[in-house]
């Protein structure tokens, strides 16, 4: 399939998917948005969602502002799907002793004590039926903040931009001549 018709197909099943939801909150067929009024509406309802609730409370913003960076706490196994959530020594390194006696940081010593992961909840999921890999965004040179905004200024993490949402990948994938197909990330 060419670019053209990838991209037909893709504006195509994006009209749909608009016709479809807006027809299940009881708006006639004739009243079906554009494409960029659903993408609107959809980012709006993903970003309206509130964060979810944390073990632990935790500020990017103060970590960042300290000299830290994504991959020093997130890392990339293999096979490179998912980044995974920071090793509990690892936030120990510094908070044996920085901040030892908050009760959040008394919380993230029990899990060290008892080597039990944070169990953090994810902010960003990949939806069903999405084949993903965080490693070749990594590799094709795309920034964390791409994808998940600007984190350096969230006390709390939460979604900020609606790259879970199939048009999010499909506008960023499209403005970096990337594959735009369904089948780039969609797998029969």
């Amino acid at each position: 399939m060419n670019r053209n018709k990838g991209s037909f197909a893709v504006l195509v099943a994006a009209q749909t998917l608009a016709a479809l939801l807006f027809a299940g909150l009881g708006l006639p067929a004739q009243q079906a948005p554009s494409p960029s009024t659903a993408k609107q509406e959809i980012l709006k309802r993903v970003l309206e969602a509130p964060p979810p609730v944390q073990p632990i409370p935790y500020s990017h913003k103060k970590h960042l502002a300290m000299g830290l960076t994504c991959d020093l706490c997130h890392t990339n196994p293999e096979p490179g799907v998912l980044m995974k959530f920071p090793e509990t020594a690892t936030c120990m390194g510094c908070h044996a002793t920085v901040a030892k006696d908050k009760p959040a940081i008394r919380k993230l010593a029990e899990y060290a004590k008892s080597k039990t992961p944070i169990p953090w909840v994810r902010v960003y999921v990949v939806l069903p039926g999405v084949s993903w890999n965080h490693r070749a965004h990594l590799q094709a040179g795309t920034k964390c903040e791409t994808c998940h905004g600007q984190v350096e200024q969230l006390e709390v993490m939460a979604r900020v931009t609606g790259v879970t949402a199939m048009f999010g990948c499909i506008d960023c994938h499209e403005k970096h001549n990337a594959r735009a197909e369904c089948e780039t990330c969609h797998k029969p």
